[in-house]
């Protein structure tokens, strides 16, 4: 059976990210899309919130799964028996990244652990999750950039920021 292994901090979901899932979930008889816990980074929504999110959004693609992690990928990878990895790439500035984590994924792996790229459809090439939340802040339309559900999602919690912010005052 062959399985991989899709992960991202997915703050929002976006049409991008739903179309490396689509055309991984039809290559690999299971995908795995994992919700990274990054510390580092204050995200919209929480990981429980992503990964609800992403379950509602994979539903009708029977052999993905959604999970979330936090760590090495590669620890991940091993715990999960997982050797594929799956990257998406927009531009040729996210290739140099994608190459240089491929190489020392595979290095901390003892090279048992593979990533393969999917280009992402032209029609999503301009598409990152951070441009989209800045548009959303400003009321400006995402609609065409992530599921419909999401969009709601994000405007909601736009507001609800804006609301406490106001009630601060």
């Amino acid at each position: 059976m062959k399985r991989a292994v899709y992960t991202g901090s997915f703050d929002p979901v976006t049409n991008g990210h739903m179309d490396i899932i689509r055309r991984a979930a039809e290559i690999f008889d299971v995908l795995i899309v994992s919700v990274l816990n990054n510390k580092e980074k204050t995200p919209l929504f929480s990981v429980e919130e992503r990964v609800k999110i992403l379950k509602e959004a994979t539903k009708d693609l029977p052999n993905v799964q959604i999970d979330s992690f936090s760590g090495l990928l590669v620890d991940y990878a091993r715990e999960k028996d997982l050797h594929v990895i799956v990257r998406g790439l927009r531009a040729i500035t996210d290739f140099e990244y994608e190459l240089q984590m491929a190489q020392t994924n595979r290095m901390l792996s003892h090279e048992k652990i593979d990533t393969v790229f999917l280009t992402t459809s032209l029609e999503y090439a301009y598409l990152s999750s951070s441009a989209i939340k800045q548009i959303a802040s400003f009321d400006g339309d995402i609609t065409p950039c992530v599921p419909d559900f999401v969009a709601d999602l994000i405007y909601d919690k736009y507001r609800q920021k804006k609301l406490s912010e106001n009630s601060d005052v």
